[in-house]
């Protein structure tokens, strides 16, 4: 007699109407099966471009990693991109050039007001021990952004490929300065350090071929850097709360994300103390 194994994770779907987005938004739920933790202990990652999460295999990661007991119990909610996603996907209160994130303090708002408590309320959960927000791409930037001003809220963000070139000046423009013109570096820059946040970035030697002060490394991975010496400078410990992965042939691409995102689970969620 063959004994069928139970999936360890639950998937489900809630469907959320946004009249300041101006859309229905659907959120999938990737919950733990509940014998494999105690409701109070379980912590929330909000993922960005959730719909990206089947195609990188985010159920079979999360059975691996739950099996082999490596992973302390998390509910992840893959937030649905719209049509606005450049709108959307931005820095709250500062477009970019383009006028790009016009939408990005309303989708901040929206996640607060409705994602959170409709997961929450879903799952029949009072509390989340923490909270943590993922993105790759543009959808970094806006985790980012959002976990940056709302400390009180998250306590991780993980930051995959990040749109960190995000500026109020084309780089042809004779004006632009990176300095000054990049938004999210000029954000932390101004900002203040906020105890118990860590930062988790990736990048791909191939994330793009861009090398705008011709210093033979590509955007991508400046801009992070760049990002990473500004926390630095506010006092965030480069050992303790910040991990920098850099894949070599990683590419601006889900495949890439795929491979980095047991590590990103485990730095975050490891069972073993941190």
């Amino acid at each position: 007699m063959q004994i069928e194994k139970r999936s360890i994770i639950v998937q489900e779907s809630i469907e959320l109407e946004s009249a300041a987005l101006g859309r229905n938004v659907s959120v999938d739920v990737y919950l733990p099966h509940s014998a494999t933790f105690l409701a109070e202990d379980i912590s929330l990652l909000l993922i960005n471009d959730g719909q990206d999460l089947e195609k990188m295999g985010l159920t079979g990661i999360l059975e691996e990693l739950y099996s082999r007991h490596l992973l302390s119990p998390v509910v992840c909610a893959g937030i649905h991109a719209g049509p606005e996603r450049k709108m959307e996907y931005g820095t709250a209160g500062t477009p970019d050039f383009l006028g790009r994130g016009a939408l990005a303090a309303d989708y901040a708002q929206f996640v607060l007001q409705q994602v959170i408590p409709a997961v929450q309320d879903h799952c029949k959960f009072s509390r989340f021990n923490e909270k943590a927000f993922l993105g790759w791409s543009l959808g970094a930037l806006s985790a980012m952004d959002i976990v940056w001003r709302h400390p009180q809220e998250f306590s991780r963000a993980g930051l995959f490929s990040g749109s960190f070139w995000w500026r109020t000046k084309d780089k042809t423009d004779p004006e632009y300065n990176d300095r000054t013109d990049r938004i999210m570096q000029r954000q932390v820059a101004e900002g203040s350090y906020h105890p118990g946040l860590k930062f988790f970035f990736e990048c791909g030697t191939e994330d793009e071929t861009e090398d705008r002060n011709h210093n033979g490394i590509i955007d991508s991975i400046d801009d992070t850097y760049d990002l990473i010496r500004e926390l630095v400078s506010k006092g965030y410990d480069p050992e303790k709360d910040i991990r920098y992965v850099e894949i070599a042939g990683g590419r601006h691409e889900t495949a890439t994300w795929a491979k980095v995102l047991p590590e990103f689970l485990l730095w975050a969620y490891n069972k073993k103390p941190r």
